[in-house]
């Protein structure tokens, strides 16, 4: 293994002007996003790949990464969305059986800078303290002043359509766990409840066990009417994860108002920030927002705790949406809302496919499916 000296240094200055040394152990260049900390101890392909980091920097609080590689089975998504990486020690001599590739080799593939030697533990402090923001990597400069200046001058989070940027832009089937580019038949299967999927971000374990769950699985681009989606005579509705602020998506909002109401709806992640607003609601920036696989949270019907996967910046406030929704989950850390139900639909703010993370909600997608049969039944 090289020595320190021998790395490549690399810099990441935050807006607030704040400096953390490291070296880069892949890629090289400059990169800028809000820069986030995610609390998984193992998962670190599983967050790369899922879109919803779209413009941010994620730092990993656990300090050993890499070890186990890359490998075909664990993508989220067909490539990978963050802005950087940010690790206390990176491993470059994997090991396991499933792997393919390395960290570094697959971060550099799609061009993305990774960077070790980071003091995590103060970084992920001030965050937690100051809240997310605004930084720069840069293994090209050591001019803090010019750096700091980049960052401040470019765009956060706040008011951007990040969507259009993950989203898919044709339509596919998801059959046999892959995106296969035929068109759906006409004529529905007597067997299986047909599911469209509005991708604002989709991660493949929401696909992959919708399809073990028994359903035909139809993903549509971000930008579909709901006129386009109903075309397709869908038992139920899907609307994914996804980056950026959700306030930023009124188009998509106005297609969840189209469908809500006219067949089940389930919302994950983004889709329960859209719901919330298609209801009349709104949304609000959290501090550092939710970023890992240990979130506890309360099942308001059962008074049972579930542990769960999130990853998240904005959430929709309770009241906005009083009345028009039940409250069905909070978080028992911040008691920020998790969850709601309507009639005919329902959402969560975390992510119950996992894909990393504790399965304890993945009982969801069996949830949806008998929310569709039911729906089925009062059409016949």
């Amino acid at each position: 293994m090289p020595l320190m000296n021998q790395k490549r240094k690399a810099l990441l200055v935050l807006e607030d002007g704040g400096v953390f040394e490291g070296f880069a152990f892949a890629g090289d260049g400059e990169t800028m996003g809000e820069v986030v900390f995610n609390t998984g101890m193992t998962g670190y392909q599983e967050v790369i790949t899922d879109p919803s980091y779209k413009g941010q920097i994620v730092a990993m609080t656990y300090p050993l990464v890499g070890n186990y590689g890359i490998n075909d089975e664990d993508m989220e998504s067909a490539g990978i969305h963050l802005e950087g990486f940010v690790v206390k020690e990176y491993q470059p001599h994997p090991s396991n059986w499933r792997m393919s590739k390395s960290l570094k080799s697959f971060l550099e593939s799609y061009g993305k800078i990774g960077i070790e030697g980071i003091d995590t533990r103060a970084l992920t402090r001030r965050l937690r303290l100051s809240g997310a923001m605004k930084g720069i990597i840069s293994t090209q400069s050591k001019d803090i002043r010019s750096l700091l200046q980049k960052v401040k001058a470019c765009p956060g989070l706040i008011g951007r359509d990040l969507v259009r940027e993950v989203s898919c832009t044709t339509p596919y089937l998801w059959k046999n766990g892959e995106a296969k580019l035929e068109k759906l038949p006409v004529r529905k299967s007597a067997q299986k409840l047909r599911v469209a999927v509005l991708d604002c971000g989709v991660k493949y374990n929401i696909l992959r066990l919708l399809e073990k769950n028994g359903c035909e699985v139809f993903v549509f681009p971000a930008s579909s009417s709901g006129k386009d989606i109903l075309a397709l005579n869908p038992d139920g509705v899907l609307l994914s994860n996804g980056p950026g602020d959700p306030a930023a998506l009124p188009y998509i909002v106005d297609t969840a108002r189209d469908v809500i109401g006219k067949v089940p709806v389930f919302g994950i992640c983004l889709g329960h920030q859209i719901i919330g607003q298609a209801l009349g609601g709104y949304t609000e920036k959290l501090k550092f927002g939710h970023h890992g696989i240990n979130q506890p949270v309360k099942n308001v019907d059962t008074g049972r705790v579930e542990i769960t996967s999130q990853n998240h910046g904005f959430v929709v406030v309770p009241e906005s949406v009083d009345k028009k929704a039940k409250e069905t989950y909070y978080n028992l850390n911040d008691k920020t809302s998790e969850g709601m139900r309507m009639s005919q639909a329902f959402s969560v703010q975390y992510h119950p496919e996992a894909a990393p993370g504790p399965r304890d909600t993945e009982y969801l997608f069996a949830q949806f499916v008998e929310l569709m049969k039911k729906g089925k039944g009062k059409k016949k």
